[in-house]
């Protein structure tokens, strides 16, 4: 059935209006990233300074309890937190992530137990087969991300006491230059000896190397928390600038179908009410011509 001028001026309405949309999604998406990215950058003096709160701690002869810092487990359960997004429109975000998280996991020996943060990513874990033991929403914003995170590191801590879980890893899109990225995972728990070596090496950044007071363990134990919420943060941080970067990018792709539509819609509609003014005009020119006939 062929358009008429009503409907393409329907049509065209229409694109226009979700055009708007599109538009309104784009610039939320961009300001978005910027305050994600924003938290990033922030952490990371944050997270340097932890890290040499550790390394003064260990200077000063804390002892590295494998029984007190590590997670104590029966069996060998490999614990993961997969941060992935709640909303659609985000492309591929979802399903790369999944399929990464798959196989990375099934390298490594033992059963699962998977915590997923985002209900659509939840789904894709599933059609993996692999157990979820917990869904938490995903942040809308920087101030929201706390009491996820807090919330993380309350399941951790009751698997933990349970002896329920032996390693514990995060999954989650990292940023990369020109508005991409790329899954990720790293290894949150235990804190080994590989870790304890890692933090060894690091070198004070001047020749004074401050003491810890009030305690030695007490203020390690500390500092290892910050470390594990700092690193959560960081990843979640991370994973939502993703999304928005990913979510722009698709409307990107949107808005260029929208305008190739429109000017599609707008070319066959020029064409069509020019067809029909030439069409009135050979009506008119035929009726002038038809009565000079008959006069």
């Amino acid at each position: 059935m062929s358009d008429t001028l009503e409907s393409l001026r329907r049509k065209i309405n229409g694109a226009t209006d979700l055009e708007s949309v599109v538009r309104t999604m784009k610039v939320l998406a961009a300001s978005n990233i910027i305050q994600f990215e924003k938290a990033v950058i922030s952490l990371a003096d944050y997270y340097r300074t932890v890290e040499l709160g550790l390394l003064v701690c260990f200077r000063q002869g804390a002892q590295f309890s494998m029984n007190e810092n590590l997670i104590k487990s029966k069996n060998k359960t490999i614990g993961a937190i997969v941060f992935g997004s709640d909303q659609g429109l985000v492309g591929q975000f979802n399903d790369i992530l999944s399929e990464f998280a798959g196989k990375t996991l099934d390298n490594l020996p033992g059963e699962k137990l998977i915590w997923s943060v985002g209900d659509r990513i939840k789904a894709r874990l599933e059609d993996t087969g692999l157990p979820l033991a917990g869904l938490l929403s995903v942040p809308n914003s920087v101030n929201t991300i706390t009491p996820v995170i807090g919330q993380i590191l309350l399941e951790c801590e009751s698997y933990q006491e349970r002896g329920e879980i032996s390693e514990l890893y995060i999954f989650h899109n990292k940023p990369k230059p020109g508005a991409l990225y790329e899954p990720f995972v790293q290894r949150l728990l235990p804190l080994d000896q590989k870790w304890f070596s890692s933090v060894a090496q690091l070198k004070w950044p001047t020749y004074y190397i401050p003491e810890a007071i009030n305690g030695v363990v007490p203020t390690l134990h500390g500092l290892i928390r910050q470390y594990l919420f700092v690193t959560l943060f960081r990843a979640c941080a991370e994973s939502l600038a993703s999304e928005n970067a990913s979510r722009l990018a698709a409307m990107q792709r949107a808005e260029k179908n929208i305008d190739e539509l429109l000017e599609d819609l707008n070319r066959s509609y020029h064409r069509l009410r020019q067809s029909t003014i030439d069409e009135e005009l050979f009506d008119v020119i035929s009726g002038s011509e038809a009565l000079s006939r008959d006069k």
